[in-house]
């Protein structure tokens, strides 16, 4: 594969990854709420949720789009709860870090369901592949594939760093409680992107 089909893949992935969205913000509120590493677990979860998401468009997933219409729709919906559910989690949180706390965090599986429920991480891939590859063509597909699994995890860790950083300037209850309300309030706000979008 040439650099002139590697770079403009890479720099696709690279935006996509780390401009904030849903997954972002709770990566972010994952690395000031918890052990760096139950962020890492979350984020890893995501990024392989949205790999093998990417891979079954490549292979012919999209045609769900094209042949259920208001799968989107469904999609979206779902999308919406979920999310709306995870907002909620937030916005009760009472910033205070105990055994119990760590239980709760969102984990692998979540990072995982939360990009097959994202209807922005569909059409995207159908996008992206659409734009960056021969109508589909495997070895290409792969490529790219290849290419946002390092790029998406380090962008989506470049958010749980942020948030342990945070954490460690951070201590007190009250201002966890305040952070994890505005992540909650963004989160929540995502949702209105995915209606109006």
């Amino acid at each position: 594969m040439s650099l002139s089909l590697i770079l403009p893949m890479s720099a696709f992935a690279l935006v996509a990854s780390i401009s904030p969205g849903p997954v972002n913000i709770v990566g972010l509120s994952s690395g000031a709420r918890y052990p760096l590493s139950k962020g890492l677990i979350f984020i890893t979860g995501a990024t392989l949720g949205f790999v093998i998401l990417f891979l079954a468009i490549g292979y012919g997933l999209s045609a769900l789009l094209v042949t259920f219409p208001n799968f989107e729709k469904w999609l979206t919906w779902a999308g919406i709860a979920f999310l709306l559910y995870l907002s909620y989690r937030l916005a009760r949180d009472d910033g205070k870090i105990d055994a119990e706390a760590i239980t709760k965090v969102p984990g692998f599986f979540t990072g995982f369901l939360m990009q097959w429920l994202n209807p922005k991480a569909w059409i995207a891939s159908a996008a992206s592949i659409g734009a960056y590859t021969n109508n589909g063509e495997l070895a290409q597909v792969l490529l790219f594939a290849g290419l946002y699994l390092p790029i998406c995890w380090l962008s989506l860790s470049c958010w749980v760093y942020a948030g342990a950083f945070m954490r460690q300037k951070v201590q007190q209850p009250k201002t966890l409680r305040t952070i994890n309300r505005v992540l909650a309030v963004l989160l929540a706000g995502s949702c209105v992107l995915l209606v109006l979008g």
